[in-house]
């Protein structure tokens, strides 16, 4: 379907760029002077600049491995708090997913990838550096999450089709005590996803680790918007939320049925979380950590490419200590992100209802009393389609969103239905912007639609006068 734009020429001209895409933070929400502060410090003193100059150890800075782990034991409220010695520092959650593929996935034995569908598009690519081509498959999300049935189901096949087939990891990697090579892969942004918004429930997560341990997966997620939470409905007057209301899949894992300890298991795990600094300091710090089990956190620092060269981040690793020893970064978390943002997502979600729900527009996941992240995704009325709506918002509007079809898993694009689906972003464009492109892109959606009731009116009234004439 497409209906053409009414707009006069150069109409658009006058209208300023409005970007609902980009997924960055808003330059005035970078702790500029919190990193400045913590660098003159790092290196104001010999015994943290000397180290921070140099080669790292191969788990990363310990300094701020202690940190961390204190940090996230209680904001997740461990208890009991979780060790370092689970904490491996990385350049980032996407450079640490890159060696999580080296480490612990074989391209001959690891069967499939499984990625929640919609995905996070940027990911796809690196499975694919990994061999992992053609061998990407989604799994779709409902209301809780993950469709933890459509997972099992479509595991069970794979390992009925394989049955037979190379038993044993290859030899490719060659053996070492700190690797494990897992039969299956399976990627997801559980709480507050990129790009569906959605949270996976309690339930889900317990369900998918169960999964993950039955059929020899690893799940690695990411867990990069946990802090970015906020109140669903706009308080009268904000507080910020200082402890995260569902445990990471990875807590689960350490704590359900025995652990991963537990009689029979090989120590290693079932789920990795991907930390990073992007989303809470500045993605420019390219620095995060991951957590698992203390075997998996050694075979991760044992990756050849980050092994070589020592830890990544060495340097800014002693910024972000720093920054976390003063309570500067959960300050600025709590004082600056979550209200900002809070703030955003308020005007975003007023601009929704008001524009685009009374158009036929659906939002997911509306019974949440915890939402964040710097997403909000919905579904267009029919017959609409997210690729021509894009098209027009740029054309006519000067509006980018993001239509469906770019997360979607690659090679398996036909599995889920995204192209009634949107993703738009609050946390980049300025605070006043984002009214005005909810705005525009609801007379986008008005005008397709009228132009649909034309061609439709025209239709019937076409058919009408060829019956009569017949008659």
């Amino acid at each position: 379907m497409r209906v053409y734009s009414s707009m006069q020429d150069g109409e658009i001209e006058k209208k300023s760029p409005i970007n609902l895409l980009r997924g960055w933070p808003n330059p005035s929400l970078l702790p500029v002077a919190q990193i400045k502060a913590a660098s003159t410090a790092a290196l104001s003193q010999p015994d943290v600049s000397t180290p921070g100059l140099l080669y790292g150890p191969d788990p990363g800075y310990e300094p701020l491995r202690e940190s961390i782990a204190k940090w996230l034991s209680r904001f997740y409220q461990l208890d009991p708090s979780i060790s370092p010695h689970r904490i491996c520092i990385t350049g980032g959650a996407s450079q640490n997913l890159a060696c999580l593929l080296q480490v612990f996935s074989d391209p001959i034995y690891t069967r499939f990838v499984w990625q929640v569908s919609p995905t996070y598009f940027r990911v796809c690519p690196i499975f694919e550096d990994n061999a992992f081509h053609g061998r990407l498959r989604s799994v779709p999300e409902d209301d809780e999450g993950i469709d933890v049935g459509f997972l099992l189901r479509r595991l069970q096949e794979v390992e009925v089709e394989s049955s037979g087939k190379a038993g044993k990891p290859s030899n490719l990697k060659g053996f070492q005590p700190w690797r494990k090579i897992y039969r299956h892969i399976i990627y997801a942004v559980p709480t507050f996803s990129n790009p569906s918004s959605r949270t996976m429930t309690l339930r889900r997560r317990k369900e998918l680790v169960q999964v993950a341990r039955q059929y020899d997966a690893l799940v690695i997620t990411d867990d990069v918007y946990d802090q970015l939470q906020w109140p669903a409905q706009k308080p009268t007057t904000f507080s910020s939320l200082k402890h995260a209301v569902l445990p990471r899949l990875v807590d689960i894992d350490r704590e359900l049925e025995g652990g991963t300890e537990r009689q029979g298991a090989d120590g290693f795990g079932n789920t990795v979380s991907n930390g990073s600094f992007s989303k809470i300091a500045a993605p420019g710090t390219r620095c995060g950590w991951a957590e698992g089990t203390e075997k998996l956190a050694h075979g991760l620092s044992q990756c050849g490419g980050s092994a070589s060269g020592g830890a990544p981040s060495q340097m800014t690793s002693t910024f972000m200590t720093d920054l976390l020893r003063t309570g500067e970064l959960d300050n600025h978390i709590f004082t600056t992100l979550q209200p900002a943002y809070a703030r955003r997502y308020y005007n975003m979600v007023e601009a929704i209802e008001r524009c685009l729900l009374p158009l036929g527009v659906t939002v997911p996941q509306i019974d949440r009393t915890v939402v964040g992240g710097y997403f909000l995704w919905f579904a267009l009325p029919k017959p609409l389609l997210a690729d021509e709506v894009a098209q027009l918002a740029i054309e006519e509007e000067n509006l980018i969103i993001g239509q469906g079809s770019l997360f979607a898993v690659y090679g398996d694009e036909r599995t889920q239905d995204l192209e009634r689906q949107v993703r738009v972003c609050f946390s980049w464009e300025e605070e006043g912007h984002i009214a005005q492109g909810i705005e525009r892109l609801g007379k986008v959606i008005n005008r397709m639609l009228d132009g649909q009731r034309s061609s439709s009116n025209d239709g019937t009234s076409a058919e009408k006068a060829a019956a009569k004439a017949n008659s």
